[in-house]
């Protein structure tokens, strides 16, 4: 009798084992207990991912045998998919190891890659101090219909990072990178960003490597606003690069009816007319102002550019010619102080993770009480090696002949770019007269006083827009390429990030403000320690295992002794 109630018990068991186990096939969960909530989703990410509602393949080619970094990236991918998945199970995913097959296989596998635009990364692995090289496709390919796009897990190296922080800040990414991917495929109608023109800002081959990136997911343009009555409100975007002549008070109004109507706007503004090129073949240069009259605009809205000119130790360099060897000139790179490398320093998700940014003869930005209510947020400062230089000012190559003193970079931090997010105050607002608002009445336009809800960015440099191009041969180069320093700095991430804050309504970019806390292993510790963790791991369950069996066979024995 007692043994068919433990078979009974036995077989009970193992059936509510199999029961869970086919149910956890079908149902994910788990309870978050990390301190920064690493696991739990955003609540923007939640709702997009609910409401797809038709198949999405994710095809990840993060599959293999790799260091723990980088396995590390490979589950945290598959935990998230998993995640999406059970809120909605149109989400669909499979993990593939590209060099898995024949070679002929491979090379065409990569081949086929390749003309997707997917390169893998040369990964040195170093084992038991052997090392070797492994080629790897940190990204997955996110298909929706007969739409496609890639998402690289990998996020690029940021100078001064380690490996471990660079996976770690990728970890932290994965899932706005997943909901952005899948936000874009779902939109058909492509946002209008407009770029202005007739002011004298960039032209189109200065802004090209930065329009063909947004190409794939938006639609750009040039606007004169001499040649409309009012901006559309089906423009999406404004962006005022690096205007060099006046804004007349009509398209100044143009556009501050724009923004009263929700209109978001990019202002990358050049305070000063100066660059390297003023300087060269002069003894000594004298920046003017750019007669912009946007002053009044800028100031109404909470942001004031003074006419200064920023500088900072921590800058990008520029050849001289410092003698001649032979026949050819002696060139060498000396750090130019007016162009301020930044290293972002809050926690936005413009600016996340970001590698630092080249400026170009930035000014300072001052934040402006306003009217109405508006959030101001400076997301990008000099450093605190900084100093300014107010006009007039006389400029000249001979500040590099002395080691600069890091006593006279003592200035606070000054403002760079800053972010305005609110309602906006209109600039005309007791300026509009009664036979203007009569014409308005008949364009059928009403004059707005305050604006309803939006958003915009004020960057004291217009350069941070301009890919470097050669005028004569048109040529150019990606936009945040640093031709004297061989380095891509994250110009281009950090506007490409902006435009998408700006346009976001979803709040998917709320995820890129998550945070992974690094807790890394001592290394060292761990090999030296090595031995002793394996023998504690193998022998402390052996250990507990006998010592069970022993407690078990006495009370056995006790328990079955009192019964004879």
């Amino acid at each position: 009798m007692r043994k068919r109630q433990s078979l009974v018990i036995l077989l009970l068991t193992i059936g509510t084992l199999v029961l869970l186990n086919v149910i956890a096939q079908y149902f994910y969960g788990h309870i978050d207990l990390t301190e920064e909530k690493r696991f739990t989703l955003t609540e923007p990410t939640k709702r997009f991912v609910r409401g797809l509602d038709d198949i999405v393949y994710i095809n990840v080619l993060l599959e293999g045998e790799f260091p723990a970094g980088f396995k590390r990236l490979r589950n945290a991918t598959e935990d998230l998919l998993k995640e999406f998945k059970s809120l909605n199970s149109n989400i669909e995913y499979n993990f593939e190891d590209p060099s898995l097959g024949p070679i002929e296989t491979i090379n065409e596998r990569r081949k086929n890659l390749a003309e997707l635009g997917v390169n893998p990364v040369n990964l040195q692995v170093v084992d038991n101090d052997q090392r070797s090289e492994q080629l790897i496709y940190p990204v997955a390919i996110v298909n929706f219909g007969t739409r496609q796009i890639i998402v690289n897990l990998l996020e690029n190296e940021v100078a001064g990072a380690s490996p471990e922080e660079n996976l770690n800040n990728s970890v932290s990414l994965l899932e706005y990178k997943f909901a952005s991917a899948l936000q874009k495929l779902q939109i058909y109608k492509k946002p209008v960003i407009m770029f202005t023109e007739g002011q004298g800002e960039l032209d189109t081959l200065e802004t090209i490597d930065l329009e063909n990136t947004l190409a794939s997911f938006y639609n750009t343009a040039r606007l004169n606003l001499d040649n409309i009555v009012q901006i559309s409100p089906d423009i999406d975007l404004l962006i005022i690069a690096k205007p060099s002549q006046p804004f007349s008070e009509k398209n100044k109004f143009k556009i501050d009816q724009y923004i009263m109507k929700g209109g978001k706007v990019l202002f990358a503004i050049d305070k000063l007319g100066v660059g390297l090129d003023s300087l060269k073949n002069v003894r000594a240069f004298l920046p003017q102002e750019y007669p912009l009259n946007l002053d009044d605009m800028l100031f109404n809205y909470g942001a004031r550019i003074n006419p200064d000119l920023v500088l900072d130790l921590e800058c990008t360099r520029i050849p001289l010619t410092v003698g001649q060897l032979g026949n050819k000139p002696q060139v060498e790179l000396f750090p130019w102080f007016y162009y301020p490398l930044v290293t972002p320093e809050i926690n936005h998700p413009i600016i996340k993770n970001l590698d630092r940014i080249n400026f170009f003869f930035p000014a300072s930005i001052d934040t402006i009480r306003t009217k109405t209510e508006v959030k101001k947020t400076s997301l990008l400062q000099s450093s605190k090696y900084t100093r300014f230089q107010a006009i007039p000012v006389e400029l000249n190559f001979e500040i590099l002949r002395y080691e600069p003193d890091p006593e006279k970079f003592n200035k606070t931090r000054r403002n760079l770019a800053v972010l305005l997010e609110g309602t906006f105050p209109s600039l005309f607002e007791n300026r509009v007269s009664e036979t203007m608002q009569e014409n308005l009445a008949e364009l059928k336009q009403d004059f707005k006083a305050s604006s309803e809800p939006t958003k915009l960015l004020v960057i004291s440099d217009g350069d941070i827009l301009r890919n470097p191009v050669n005028k004569s041969t048109g040529e150019y180069n990606t936009l945040g390429f640093n031709t004297f320093e061989n380095y891509k700095f994250a110009n281009k991430d950090f506007i490409i990030n902006a435009i998408e804050f700006l346009l976001d309504k979803n709040g998917v970019l709320e995820a890129r403000s998550k945070e992974v806390k690094l807790r890394l292993l001592d290394s060292v510790r761990a090999k030296d320690e090595r031995s002793f963790w394996q023998l504690f791991n193998i022998g402390i369950p052996l250990l507990a295992l006998v010592i069970f069996g022993l407690v078990f066979n006495a009370l056995r024995k006790r328990r079955y002794a009192k019964i004879a």
